[in-house]
């Protein structure tokens, strides 16, 4: 196992060089520069582009000013941003945990949303609550994304008005916030209340695994439905509860369409894996032996059906930091999609590679935590 990780990590080294600098010549190929944006100001003189363009680095090749990248991002440096004017790492610190606690909380709900559905049409093969279920989880599969969540929007925010339009907080009310007090100290500390969350879930299910199935449910939605409420209850005391609403109540509808364009895609895998678990002899043998349908389901052929289902959820969580840029366009949510088209679009270089290296970097180290989890959670899987 250790020299299997040992190659995986050279393999990871070598991909993002590769990764790093086709990125890098493909942006840098764009006709223009950050430069050109000052071309249309009569005050700004060519002379005063080209020291621009020197004071930055763009006269110099694409080849060196990559190498100089390298060199700075194997120190630590990411270098500035041409937009923002300040470094790289201030402008990802802000916007990713805005980024991450949106997506991150959308796909935990639509994967744990899908799984459940998938289990349920697998089960009930050939009826019409299968049909149903799959056309119209096929409907959102299939959607135009910008169209579904302009409709959205239309239906919930303008005409309806249960929900905000745009942003991710109401600038009236944060006007009279504690001074100190940000957004993102908000959303990082309902990212550490989520995954302390997570974390007290996943040891309830690991000490309730080898229970009778009634007894480990029990124990199970007490642990849920209990945490969730000391989780309410913490933040309802907190002098900050309405600046959080407010982040929450602005969260809402974006995380409504993110659940809906994508549960579909886990709930169809897990009912294909599940279908084909059912065939297994084993499923057979635990029928022979008397066990109630929910038992072979629950902890027979849904246990041995997840693995596949397992690896798409970490793969894809990597992509959360970038975000949907769609999403966050239609939304008018200033995350890390949004700033990664911005930056592409006004050719700020430092910004999108900067970006790319933590998106690129966590979705290769996903798939080596993929296949390491794969050895731990099926026993007939073995590196050499």
């Amino acid at each position: 196992m250790l020299k299997y990780i040992a190659n995986r990590l050279l393999q990871i080294v070598v991909t993002l060089f590769v990764f790093f600098a086709l990125t890098y010549f493909i942006l840098d190929a764009q006709p223009g520069d950050i430069t050109l944006q000052y071309v249309n100001n009569p005050k700004f003189t060519k002379e005063q582009r080209e020291a621009l363009r020197r004071r930055l680095g763009l006269d110099k090749p694409a080849y060196v000013r990559f190498f100089q990248w390298m060199g700075n991002t194997l120190r630590g440096d990411l270098g500035e941003s041409y937009q923002y004017r300040k470094p790289v790492m201030d402008v990802l610190l802000e916007r990713a945990p805005r980024t991450i606690f949106l997506f991150l909380t959308a796909t935990l709900i639509e994967f744990f949303v899908g799984y459940w559905l998938g289990r349920v049409l697998a089960w009930q093969r050939g009826t019409g609550l299968e049909y149903g279920i799959t056309v119209v989880g096929a409907f959102f599969y299939t959607v135009f994304t910008p169209w579904f969540a302009l409709m959205m929007i239309y239906l919930f925010g303008f005409t309806l008005k249960w929900f905000p339009i745009g942003k991710f907080l109401d600038v009236t009310l944060w006007r009279a916030a504690p001074k100190g007090l940000t957004a993102n100290q908000i959303f990082i500390n309902l990212l550490l209340t989520m995954t302390l969350l997570a974390v007290a879930l996943v040891v309830v299910y690991y000490l309730t695994r080898r229970m009778n199935p009634y007894r480990a449910s029990l124990f199970r939605w007490s642990a849920l439905i209990g945490g969730a409420a000391i989780v309410v209850g913490y933040w309802a005391a907190s002098p900050v509860a309405k600046y959080a609403w407010d982040i929450l109540y602005h969260m809402a509808l974006p995380i409504i369409v993110l659940t809906l364009i994508n549960f579909s895609g886990t709930m169809l895998l897990t009912r294909t894996t599940m279908l084909e678990t059912l065939r297994e002899d084993y499923i057979m043998a635990a029928r022979a032996k008397g066990l109630p349908e929910r038992v072979v389901r629950d902890k027979h052929a849904a246990r041995n059906a997840v693995l596949p289902v397992f690896t798409s959820l970490i793969i894809s969580l990597p992509f959360i930091l970038g975000g949907g840029i769609i999403t966050e366009t239609v939304f008018s949510w200033e995350g890390l999609g949004l700033t990664l088209l911005t930056a592409s679009t006004t050719g700020d270089i430092p910004l999108v590679m900067g970006s790319f290296l933590f998106i690129g970097t966590l979705a290769l180290l996903a798939h080596l935590v993929a296949d390491i989890a794969y050895a731990f959670l099926d026993p007939r899987i073995r590196y050499a």
